[in-house]
């Protein structure tokens, strides 16, 4: 595997059908899924690793956000990647950017009701690593499911010639969907934390049992939270899986998103639902059998 910091030496690189996996890093089994998804699918695999400034509000401390180029670029090439992408800010944004990407519509509720301007962050970053970068398939999970909308929209509408491929959420053995976050909970938090999953997995057995109401699946999703001290619901939404506006029923491809604050950290997930031989079948991601490598330096 080969580490590269500039755009130039990451298209170099880049032959047959080229696959890009965007992160953040402080990788776990989530990312790796990714990886091993677009190595299936392609013939050189690119990972990019850059904690974008753009898509933090000024209340949020980047700074804080964690960071270990080593444990990651290990992590990546064990995974089977050719190319980690791991550039300077200076690369990325050489001067202030005055040229952004934003999307409406799919991106004024859920997130970007509470975290304004976020999405356009997201929307700035992921464009520039396409045109950068050109690659053939770009691969994210569906724990962010909104910004796997924004990304999708911004892809067709800027014409992008890119595939963007959606991989299940992959969660904690004991439900909680994967997130560098995780490791901010101490053990009666964590214990709150597990409320959302009970959440999650009452809409996924709602919908097979044929709940089809957007107002009683929210509430199903919304009652654990509820109920649970310690943690604080921001929403549960049944959203459109084009589009991310709120259904009042499960007419269409759907995901079911929640978002909720358990002490000083905030939380995502949620169930898509997808429309399968004529049936709805429910997307709630798969589980690991032991401690997430996000543990093994503890």
């Amino acid at each position: 595997m080969r580490t590269v910091h500039t755009f130039r030496d990451a298209r170099a690189l880049g032959s047959g059908c080229v696959g890009l996996v965007p992160t953040m890093g402080y990788l776990h089994e989530g990312h790796i899924s990714l990886v091993d998804a677009a190595r299936r699918e392609c013939d050189t695999v690119i990972v990019s690793l850059f904690v974008n400034p753009l898509q933090f509000a000024p209340t949020e401390d980047l700074a804080s956000y964690p960071r270990d180029l080593e444990r990651d670029a290990e992590m990546v090439e064990e995974a089977g990647a050719d190319v980690l992408f791991a550039p300077q800010l200076e690369e990325m944004y050489p001067d202030k950017p005055l040229t952004t990407v934003a999307v409406d519509l799919v991106t004024e509720g859920m997130e970007g009701e509470i975290r304004p301007g976020h999405f356009d962050g997201v929307a700035t970053v992921v464009a520039k690593l396409f045109a950068g970068i050109a690659p053939d398939r770009a691969y994210f999970g569906r724990k962010d499911a909104q910004q796997l909308v924004t990304v999708r929209r911004m892809t067709t509408d800027l014409s992008f010639p890119i595939v963007i491929v959606g991989e299940p959420i992959v969660r904690e053995s004991d439900g909680l969907a994967l997130s560098s976050r995780n490791t901010y909970l101490d053990p009666a938090e964590r214990a709150a934390a597990r409320s959302i999953n009970r959440g999650i997995n009452a809409v996924a057995e709602a919908i097979i049992a044929g709940e089809r109401s957007g107002t009683e699946l929210e509430r199903i999703a919304a009652t654990p939270v509820n109920d649970e001290p310690g943690i604080d619901l921001d929403y549960a939404t049944l959203a459109d899986q084009d589009t991310a506006s709120a259904l009042l029923d499960l007419d269409r491809p759907a995901f079911l998103a929640v978002a909720a604050r358990v002490g000083r950290t905030r939380l995502l997930d949620n169930v898509h639902i997808d429309r399968i031989d004529g049936g709805w079948v429910p997307d709630a991601g798969i589980r690991l059998d032991g401690p997430s490598i996000l543990y093994r330096e503890a």
